[in-house]
């Protein structure tokens, strides 16, 4: 019999993949009557769960479809807090119990370094939040063409779900978001059509520090906010400044790039100031609107004590912090080396983690705007071998170029802080034949309800 349009499927769950989706397969038979093996991507689903999923008519070996019923559920199963989670980006694990998520993190660091050789008993039991909600302190919101504000669609780039709130958001964050998009309904402003490119509203960016207070909104628009928009500005501006005192940064953000990313080719401050402070383990940090910073304030200071408690930074040291961002990780350790250099490709933040020493007045810091690869070059020819080097790369790894010039370098101890294990167990590995052995990994919880893990590592030169 020939496969029907629409054909019902009892599907098993068998794992994960590394978007949170389930993974199941199912035979069906093809236009010859041969059983043939389909391969469904099944989201909002758990291991060994059986769901009810209808296929439409297809020839691909691979399909992604909704689960239409749980016939068998998890005993981890929860109900999802969020009203948009059915539809919305923003998390993929809001039905599973909290401790559940935490296990399966491990899992996923234990089989990537499992993968590269590693012994995974060297990999600890997850680190995770005592609550795990309203964690984020930055948001980037989109316009749809509509003007609605929100989230975009699960798997779905080009649809905006129009949001009420956000539980991974602070909560005054989401507040002040909502405001701003009350406004635009009010005056009828557009948002940008990524199709026709045309249209006023692109983004909204909200950043709060929970230490300080002080919220950060830059609205991302396509014309200035001046000419026919004064008037709907200015009481934007007024409203804000009435129900958030808070908000100490406001910017007007102008984007005519054909490319949808939050950046700015024109800012202009409504109010305040172009940044607002920040807080973390203790030290203090200038962020600007396209600085990046941690974005779960609590698990990032987690991260901070850990790396200072495995790479036992001591005060006749040299110390490179590669990839140093604008000093989250430098500033500790430079307060117990007797110096630090701090190598990092985007300019603008370097200048971010000089004036962030200088603000926390540290004196024995060399910060460098160079690509790694060239930065340790650098670095080691006018500084010297270091004792111990920290390195906190992109979710693409630091590379096996970097890692063999990390290697060669020779320190006596090497803190990886990743966010991606996949990448991470692959450049550890490049570190084998240089004679380091990787000692433990600690998988930290930064963004409950979704897939991603991060994890601090030591390694020691044998």
């Amino acid at each position: 019999m020939s496969e029907q349009v629409g054909k019902t499927f009892d599907a098993k769950i068998d794992k994960l993949d590394r978007k949170g989706s389930g993974l199941a397969a199912v035979w069906r038979e093809n236009e010859e009557g041969n059983p043939k093996k389909l391969k469904l991507i099944i989201p909002q689903t758990l291991p060994g769960e059986t769901v009810r999923v209808t296929v439409d008519k297809t020839k691909s070996r691979k399909r992604k479809v909704m689960p239409e019923e749980i016939l068998e559920e998890h005993p981890e199963r929860i109900t999802p807090e969020c009203p948009h989670f059915d539809r919305c980006g923003g998390c993929v694990w809001q039905h599973w119990r909290y401790e559940g998520q935490l296990k399966e993190k491990m899992e996923h660091v234990k089989e990537a370094v499992t993968s590269q050789g590693f012994d995974s008993s060297l990999v600890r039991e997850t680190i995770g939040m005592d609550n795990p909600w309203h964690y984020r302190n930055k948001m980037e919101f989109t316009f749809s063409p509509d003007g609605e504000l929100g989230l975009h669609e699960q798997g779905n780039w080009r649809k905006v779900i129009s949001l009420e709130t956000c539980l991974i958001a602070g909560v005054e964050m989401v507040e002040a978001a909502m405001e701003v998009a009350r406004w635009a309904k009010q005056y009828e402003l557009k948002g940008y059509n990524k199709d026709l490119h045309e249209g006023l509203l692109r983004h909204l960016m909200v950043r709060q520090s929970f230490a300080t207070n002080e919220i950060m909104l830059a609205l991302f628009a396509t014309e200035s906010p001046t000419g026919n928009l004064k008037k709907a500005v200015d009481d934007l501006v007024k409203r804000i400044g009435e129900k958030f005192p808070q908000v100490k940064s406001f910017m007007w953000m102008e984007n005519n790039d054909v490319a949808d990313r939050v950046q700015s080719e024109e800012s202009h401050i409504l109010a305040g100031r172009d940044f607002i402070y920040d807080e973390l383990a203790g030290y203090r940090y200038r962020l600007w609107f396209d600085t990046f910073f941690q974005t779960n304030p609590t698990q990032a200071e987690k991260l901070v004590e850990l790396a200072l408690e495995i790479g036992d930074p001591k005060e006749s040291e040299k110390m490179i912090d590669l990839f140093c961002g604008v000093g989250t990780f430098s500033l500790p350790f430079a307060s117990r080396v007797a110096e630090l250099a701090g190598i990092e490709i985007v300019e603008s933040s370097i200048e971010s983690a000089k004036r962030n020493a200088e603000d926390n007045g540290i004196s024995n810091t060399h910060f460098l705007a160079k690509d790694a690869r060239k930065g340790i070059d650098q670095v080691l020819e006018s500084f010297g071998n270091p004792e111990l080097l920290l390195l906190d790369p992109p979710r693409s790894g630091a590379g096996g170029k970097v890692m063999r010039k990390i290697g060669r370098s020779g320190p006596e101890r090497i803190v990886y802080v990743s966010c991606n294990p996949d990448s991470f167990a692959t450049d550890i590995k490049e570190l084998v034949p240089f004679g380091y052995t990787l000692k433990m990994v600690q998988p930290v919880d930064l963004f409950p309800n979704t897939i991603h893990v991060e994890c601090v590592a030591l390694l020691i030169k044998e």
